[in-house]
C-alpha cells in the first residue's frame, strides 16, 4: 500500500510536475486574493486567452513562447486597464473586447499555419508531465518575484485595491501599481499554462481566494490562507491525477472546487450574507490593514 501512495515520488518527470503544480497553485492564489477583491474576476480567464494569441504568433514566426506570449500578454493587460481608467466601459466588457479580439486572432493562426495547431495543442490543454527542469525553475523563480514585489509594494497594492480614487489623490501612481498586476499576472499565467492550460487558469486565480474570503475578513490573512490552499490544491491534484489518470489541471480545480463547497457548507451561507463579494473594508490614512 505504501508503495503505491508513493510511486508518483520515484519519477522524475512526475518530481517536477508535482513541484510545479504545488508553486503554481500558490503563485495563482497569491495574485487572485487582488484579482477578486478588484471586482476583475474575469481577468484570469481574459488573460490566458490573450496569451494564447501571442502564443500562436510565437509559434506561426518561430519567436520563443515566454518572450513573444509575454510581451502579447503584458500589452493586452495594459490595455485593459488603461481602457477601465478612463471609465467608459466596465473591467469586465474591457477585458472580454481586448481579450477576446487575441482570442480570435489565435484561433485563425490555427486555421493558416499547421506549426501552430501542432505547437499550441499543450497551450489550450496543458501538459503537466512533459514540463522539464527548466520549466520548474522558470516557475519558482517567478513565484519568488512575485511574493518579494507583494511585498515590497504591499501598501500601495492594498490601498489601491480597496480605495482606488483615495489612493490616487493620496499620491499613489495607480497606473504603475496596475501595471506592476498586470505584469505579474501574466507572468504567472505563462509560468502555469503547461499546469492548467488556457481554460482552467481563471479557476485557479479566483477559487482559492474566495474560500479564503469565506474564511476570513483580514486581508493579510486572505493573502496567507489563498496562497495555502492554492498550493494545497495543486499538489493533491497533481497526486490524484496521477493515480486516477485524468488530466491534472482539471483535477487541480476539482480539489479547489471542493475546497469551495466544504467551506461554503459550513461558512458560506452566513458569511456571504453580511458581506459583499468585493471585500470594501476601510484602510486607514496611513494603508494599513484595519
Amino acid at each position: 500500500m505504501w508503495q503505491t501512495l508513493a510511486e508518483p515520488f520515484q519519477y522524475g518527470f512526475l518530481r517536477h510536475a508535482i513541484v510545479v503544480c504545488t508553486v503554481a497553485g500558490a503563485l495563482c492564489g497569491l495574485l487572485g486574493v487582488f484579482v477578486t477583491l478588484r471586482g476583475m474576476s474575469y481577468i484570469g480567464h481574459g488573460l490566458s486567452h490573450a496569451i494564447f494569441g501571442g502564443a500562436a504568433v510565437c509559434a506561426a514566426v518561430g519567436l520563443n513562447f515566454f518572450v513573444g506570449a509575454g510581451v502579447w500578454g503584458l500589452a493586452s493587460g495594459l490595455a485593459v486597464g488603461r481602457v477601465t481608467r478612463r471609465r467608459v466601459i466596465a473591467a469586465d466588457a474591457a477585458i472580454g473586447v481586448i481579450t477576446t479580439a487575441s482570442f480570435a486572432f489565435g484561433i485563425a493562426l490555427l486555421g493558416l499555419y499547421t506549426r501552430v495547431k501542432q505547437s499550441i495543442e499543450a497551450t489550450v490543454f496543458g501538459s503537466v508531465l512533459g514540463v522539464s527542469t527548466t520549466d520548474m525553475w522558470v516557475i519558482i523563480i517567478v513565484a519568488i518575484a512575485t511574493a518579494t514585489l507583494i511585498i515590497a509594494f504591499y501598501r500601495p497594492l492594498l490601498f489601491t485595491t480597496f480605495d482606488p480614487e483615495v489612493a490616487d489623490v493620496s499620491g499613489v501612481n495607480i497606473a504603475r501599481i496596475d501595471a506592476l498586476l498586470m505584469l505579474l499576472l501574466t507572468f504567472a499565467i505563462l509560468a502555469s499554462m503547461k499546469v492548467l492550460g488556457v481554460t482552467l487558469i481563471a479557476a485557479a486565480l479566483v477559487i482559492p481566494p474566495v474560500v479564503a474570503r469565506l474564511l476570513t475578513n483580514s486581508f493579510k490573512r486572505m493573502l496567507v490562507l489563498s496562497t495555502s490552499i492554492g498550493a494545497f490544491s495543486g499538489l493533491v491534484g497533481m497526486y490524484l491525477s496521477y493515480h486516477l489518470d485524468i488530466s491534472s489541471g482539471a483535477t487541480i480545480v476539482l480539489v479547489n472546487f471542493a475546497l469551495f463547497a466544504t467551506t461554503y457548507a459550513f461558512t458560506g451561507a452566513r458569511r456571504l450574507a453580511r458581506t459583499p463579494d468585493r471585500d470594501r473594508t476601510p484602510i486607514p490614512r496611513n494603508g494599513s490593514e484595519s
